[in-house]
């Protein structure tokens, strides 16, 4: 069932002004954050969980929520990520054999504010005109005081250029996830802001997966690492990751093998003297088409991305590290979706091949950084 508490009040309020009236869903109280839109028709559950969404205000483009509840077995973390929710039309009950609880229990035991019973494809096509921007959610007695007080509240609130987030939600200690069967490969997985799908696919490969916290050093990195390196998907802005940035150096100046995906991407970016930038709107959901430049295909993805790498499309690069080339290009607007080095083992996709959720076109990619550490391991 629904809360109780979803009688109660709530205003959504954008930072350019733009307000919008509902009903409370989830915790009663205020939350901010960036407010962007997630175009998923299903996989709440694990959007919720994903450490990329920190300090961010997710709202759902598809229009029913919840008919399917949650469970312990598709969470993507330890808790919910997100700063807030906003959600068209909750659903009523839960329907599904493998529901335990409903998503309204979730985000109430986890003090995730929210607001149900607005028009999110009007907010939708808002914030894709005017682009993501700072929100403040308000229920309860907060969504009673003056819409003015309200805004004023929001525009005191940080922005996400310039927010270095990855350390807050990455691992404070190492772990291990063993390989399945026989073990192929040791890998060292940054944590950035990993999802739990990434080091199970690679384990079902055969891969040993060291998880590093953000903060380790590149020393840990290449003695755990001794098959390769994996930097993860993570939150806020690439332009602070100076300390991942020397991480991917390391690797590269070493010659150990790397895979990196969404933030490892703007990572590896940095690495290699490009700039990155923020996209109006981002990509988020799970169905970006996407142009493999090396095969010729198109694959359907998962992504969750507010920045972007600036690398030019029309040439390969000279970098510190030798040459390299955009091998991956969105459909829709153009943005580097892939990098891959050519005289070193190394390259990246922004997206998000472990598809948690999502479709499976990009799941070879883990296929490839095993071809690529047996044949460097050769």
């Amino acid at each position: 069932m629904t809360s109780l508490l979803a009688t109660e009040p709530a205003v959504l309020v954008l930072e350019d002004g733009r307000v919008f009236h509902g009903r409370a869903y989830g915790a009663i109280g205020e939350t901010y954050g960036e407010a962007v839109f997630t175009t998923g028709m299903s996989g709440y559950q694990e959007t919720l969980t994903d450490p990329s969404y920190h300090r961010q205000v997710v709202v759902q483009t598809a229009p029913h929520i919840g008919n399917y509840g949650v469970n312990d077995d598709d969470a993507e973390s330890r808790r919910i990520w997100v700063a807030g929710y906003v959600v068209r039309d909750p659903s009523r009950i839960s329907s599904n054999w493998r529901a335990q609880r409903t998503l309204d229990a979730d985000l109430i035991e986890q003090g995730i504010v929210g607001i149900s019973d607005i028009d999110t494809r009007a907010l939708t096509r808002h914030l894709r005109e005017r682009g993501a921007m700072r929100v403040g959610v308000f229920s309860g007695e907060s969504a009673k005081a003056p819409v003015a007080e309200l805004l004023e509240r929001v525009l005191n609130t940080p922005s996400m250029v310039g927010a270095a987030l990855a350390d807050e939600v990455s691992a404070t200690q190492e772990y291990v996830i063993p390989a399945v069967g026989d073990r192929r490969f040791t890998v060292a997985a940054v944590d950035l802001g990993i999802k739990g799908a990434t080091p199970r696919l690679m384990s079902e490969r055969g891969i040993e997966v060291h998880v590093l916290p953000s903060t380790t050093s590149a020393e840990r990195l290449l003695e755990v690492g001794v098959d390769g390196v994996f930097f993860s998907n993570g939150p806020g802005d690439p332009a602070t990751a100076d300390h991942a940035v020397a991480l991917v150096q390391a690797a590269l100046a070493a010659r150990r093998p790397l895979f990196g995906i969404c933030f490892g991407n703007q990572i590896l970016g940095r690495a290699l003297g490009f700039g990155t930038y923020k996209l109006r709107y981002g990509h988020r959901g799970i169905n970006v088409p996407v142009f493999d430049r090396l095969t010729g295909t198109v694959e359907i993805t998962a992504q969750n991305h507010g920045f972007a790498v600036d690398a030019p499309l029309d040439r390969i690069s000279d970098t510190a590290f030798g040459r390299a080339e955009v091998s991956h290009v969105c459909l829709n607007d153009n943005v580097v979706e892939g990098l891959r080095c050519l005289d070193v083992p190394a390259f990246s996709v922004q997206y998000h091949p472990e598809a948690a959720a999502g479709p499976h076109d990009s799941a070879y990619l883990f296929d490839r950084f095993c071809d690529l550490m047996e044949t460097n391991r050769a």
